[in-house]
């Protein structure tokens, strides 16, 4: 039996499911789902439908989801987003026919889908070959870079451009965050400068050199928005730096960006944790040798009358055996003390202290990316599956992870495997490279 994810707090009697409804035991409540009109239904029948739900995207059976094949790309896929979606946090059951993912492709345009019929809902005029995608589910906004180093905002109900900016730079790493409700993207370049641009018309507010020469791939914001997080994986005598995010989005012109380096080099990965505010895991080269080494720190600021001061203090450091000298470092974090570890064919799961919670080999070929949710963590793999493996309370051992299934992309005649996944609550969408240069879509659908 699947347990639906939710505590009962006796004091008041109310059952909390994870997605943040509160409702009084066996009481009709209204039910107000975000991103949707107000829907009215008793929590018996939202309890009742969540948790098949849960089960068949535990199971995977077929029968439980169906799949779509999204086809129009001829170019490969750089990159896919939700545009709206269902969030783990808020899944809207009741609205779950309209789950929008966009995708972007060398072949120089965006395409915006429709993954429960497999519609194509717009397509943006073709340009210079696309590098990323990101997107801004609560403004319905896209944001892409071209290898041309232009910058560009989208509508995404219309596929309509809003704004565009000229970085000069053939890679772009793209960042979006909000802070005090106004809209920033900051933009990590080629030649290792980080650039931040303000609102729709996409004007440039500052520019900080991190990593010279050295292209920037690393670039994270804390989850209380004061903290910027920037480095290269190319050079292993680098530090990554964090900057005070304020000091991006206000610069006064007579003076610096208030930034500092961290005390590790050879930064391969890095992830900030969601329940913390300012606590950041890296994974770096140890000193004097090859092995890795998994490194947490606290970033805070000190004020005082006359200056501001960043202060980093180490949490927890632990060595790693990774052998990895040609696949990348994949790392998400899941809540205050879980950490998800991908590399090769192989994931793992640790403690913010440590500790081995899972370990997985499931995947013949490497792991090409993975998306990690409150209820699961999806692989997907140059060997053409997807593994499906679900959260599970541990008497001894807390949190940690059981796998579950997979789902598979095709046939090697045809593919070379997957490159990109993401998922919602309800969904999983996944890239499959194609052997003749035109990438495909798979969008596998639950129902409840």
């Amino acid at each position: 039996m699947v347990q639906f994810m939710s505590y009962v707090d006796v004091s008041n009697k109310s059952v909390v499911p994870s997605g943040g409804c509160v409702c009084s035991a066996g009481v009709s409540v209204t039910l107000l789902l975000l991103g949707s009109e107000q829907v009215y239904q008793s929590w018996k029948t939202y309890f009742l439908r969540r948790s098949h739900l849960e089960a068949k995207m535990s199971k995977g059976h077929s029968g439980g989801y169906t799949c779509k094949s999204l086809r129009g790309h001829t170019g490969r896929v750089v990159g896919l987003v939700y545009l709206q979606g269902n969030s783990a946090q808020r899944p809207d059951l009741w609205n779950s026919s309209v789950t929008t993912v966009c995708s972007a492709s060398t072949d120089g345009t965006v395409r915006a889908w429709n993954i429960q019929n497999g519609e194509l809902l717009w397509c943006s005029p073709p340009q210079s070959p696309l590098t990323q995608i990101i997107s801004d589910e609560q403004c319905d906004v896209l944001i892409t870079a071209d290898s041309t180093g232009l910058i560009k905002t989208w509508k995404g109900q219309t596929g309509q451009e809003v704004a565009s900016f000229s970085a000069a730079s053939p890679h772009c790493t793209l960042l979006h965050y909000s802070v005090n409700n106004d809209w920033f993207l900051t933009v990590g370049t080629s030649q290792g400068s980080v650039c931040t641009l303000a609102d729709s018309a996409l004007t440039k507010k500052s520019s900080i050199m991190v990593c010279d020469t050295f292209k920037v791939n690393i670039l994270l914001v804390s989850p209380d928005k004061k903290w910027i997080t920037a480095g290269t994986k190319d050079n292993d005598d680098l530090s990554p730096k964090v900057i005070y995010t304020e000091s991006l989005t206000s610069l006064s012109e007579d003076e610096d960006p208030l930034c500092q380096s961290l005390p590790v080099t050879g930064c391969q990965a890095a992830v900030f944790i969601p329940t913390q505010p300012a606590r950041l895991a890296i994974i770096h080269h140890k000193e004097h040798s090859n092995n890795k080494a998994l490194t947490v720190f606290d970033v805070s600021i000190k004020k005082t009358k006359y200056k501001s001061e960043i202060q980093v203090q180490q949490v927890e450091s632990f060595p790693l055996t990774l052998n990895t000298w040609s696949s990348p470092i994949l790392l998400e974090a899941k809540d205050s003390n879980c950490l998800v570890l991908a590399a090769n064919q192989e994931l793992w799961v640790y403690s913010l202290k440590g500790t081995l919670l899972a370990s997985f080999k499931e995947h013949t070929m490497p792991i090409s990316s993975i998306c990690v949710d409150s209820f699961r963590v999806v692989t997907a793999s140059q060997d053409l599956s997807l593994r499906v493996l679900t959260w599970k309370n541990d008497r001894d051992n807390g949190l940690t992870l059981e796998s579950r299934y997979h789902l598979l992309g095709g046939s090697h005649t045809m593919s070379r495997g997957f490159t990109h996944v993401a998922c919602d609550y309800t969904s999983i969408v996944a890239s499959v490279e194609g052997k003749d240069g035109k990438d495909v879509l798979k969008a596998y659908c639950f129902t409840s």
